[in-house]
């Protein structure tokens, strides 16, 4: 969605989508005959057509942009509404952007916002022209224009996600996209003195997900505000999050507002510094991912799987003492995918068996992907979330297939796909496992 919605807002003049006879001619210069000088006048000239007059005003104006300006604006002047009006409109935007006329480009950037309103990137070149105006006036516009964008992306839908993007990356898109709207829309409210406004869409922006822009502009808010500790705590935090990469913010302007404000409070820098650690080791901690499922343990049987995909526990102690079969494979996977139905034929001879268990361990990183992959293969295996079982057993391709004999050890491992022998191999040491001696309860059970 980032990518839709926040492009680099670079228009091209695309004269050639205006002027297809333009773009013929120039693209057969050899094609060109000069005119003679001795060539009688037509005494039927005709009058030219609209389009023809559009080409006239292109061609005059050559790679003069102020002239091209000058030529198109008169040409909507005879012909208001030409059908070709989205297209001039980007070309005067283009253009006047060229020649750093940004009331005249933001002027036609909303008019392209009028005729496409569900142009979503158009609206935010218009709103970033409009802030650029400084009138107030305009900022209102650009107010409008920020909340019609915001509630866009609150209100797509799954619908719209591309087939390439998971869910999960495109919920997480969808809050970034959230984030720098309403960062832009406060930062516009502020320049219009609407300062509880402006505060009320940062604070939301912080909220969705901690950014630097947004506790930068809290902090400058609290600031005027004479609120100084709180103004420090909200620097503190934007110099935390930021780095080279965050768009919008200057650490080292950061560190200036937050080295005044803690002047103004203590007279000196002294506890600046720990109390800038503190705020790092803290911003850090909240967003740390969390400890992986299963970490530390050496057991198979000690681990807690989760079925796949509601999530349920499905504990590997209830399965001791039984021969266990485990496919690893990812839904990115295509060996994966061909692999799966030679897994089901050979775990269809042992089905009704009590002491075997075939297992399908999903690997992905992105678990949202896991519940389509099922709908559509319909695997008839158990399928588990192999939540660090794959680490445990040093599983680093896909697919990899392991039995585990009745003490949890390895008695059989087949990596990647192709292998004509698989069924063969993979039916014959599972009854091979099934007929070795049970171990005694003293048998540890090991990993590799």
């Amino acid at each position: 969605m980032a990518a839709r919605l926040f492009p680099s807002f670079t228009l091209f003049l695309v004269v050639f989508s205006l002027c297809p006879r333009l773009a013929h001619a120039q693209s057969s210069p050899s094609s060109a005959k000069p005119s003679s000088s001795r060539a009688a006048p037509k005494k039927d000239a005709r009058p030219l057509t609209p389009a023809e007059e559009l080409q006239k005003a292109i061609d005059s104006a050559g790679n003069d942009r102020a002239a091209l300006v000058r030529n198109l604006q008169d040409y909507l002047k005879t012909y208001p509404e030409a059908p070709q009006r989205p297209q001039i409109y980007r070309a005067l935007v283009e253009a006047s952007l060229q020649l750093r006329d940004i009331p005249t480009a933001a002027d036609y950037a909303e008019r392209i916002v009028a005729l496409t309103p569900e142009d979503m990137s158009i609206t935010l070149l218009a709103i970033q022209l409009l802030e650029r105006t400084g009138d107030q006036a305009a900022l209102r516009r650009a107010v409008s224009y920020s909340s019609r964008v915001l509630e866009y992306v609150r209100n797509s839908s799954l619908e719209e996600k591309s087939p390439r993007v998971s869910q999960e990356e495109w919920e997480t898109e969808k809050k970034r996209d959230q984030v720098t709207i309403l960062v832009l829309r406060g930062r516009l409210e502020a320049k219009l003195h609407n300062a509880a406004a402006a505060r009320m869409d940062y604070e939301a922006s912080y909220a969705l997900l901690p950014n630097a822009a947004a506790a930068l502009k809290l902090g400058e808010l609290d600031e005027l505000a004479k609120n100084y500790d709180s103004a420090v705590a909200r620097y503190a935090r934007a110099f935390a999050l930021s780095d080279a990469s965050t768009a919008g913010v200057n650490r080292r302007e950061i560190r200036r507002k937050l080295g005044n404000v803690w002047r103004l409070l203590h007279a000196s820098d002294a506890g600046l510094g720990d109390f800038l650690l503190k705020t790092y080791d803290d911003v850090n901690a909240a967003s740390a991912p969390k400890p992986a499922r299963n970490s530390g343990i050496k057991d198979p049987y000690d681990f807690v799987l989760r079925s796949a995909p509601q999530g349920a526990a499905f504990p590997l102690a209830a399965q001791k003492g039984k021969v266990t079969v485990i496919n690893f494979w990812a839904t990115w996977c295509g060996p994966c995918r061909a692999l799966e139905p030679l897994y089901e034929r050979v775990a269809a001879q042992f089905r009704g068996k009590s002491d075997v268990l075939f297992l399908a361990a999903d690997c992905d990183e992105d678990e949202s992907l896991v519940p389509a992959y099922l709908d559509e293969v319909k695997p008839k295996t158990t399928v588990v979330f192999s939540d660090g079982l794959d680490s445990l057993f040093a599983v680093d391709s896909f697919p990899t297939v392991l039995v585990l004999d009745r003490s949890g050890k390895v008695a059989f491992r087949s990596s990647g796909f192709g292998d004509d022998r698989f069924e063969q191999d993979l039916t014959a040491a599972v009854q091979l496992a099934l007929a070795a001696p049970t171990p005694s309860p003293s048998s540890a059970p090991t990993a590799p």
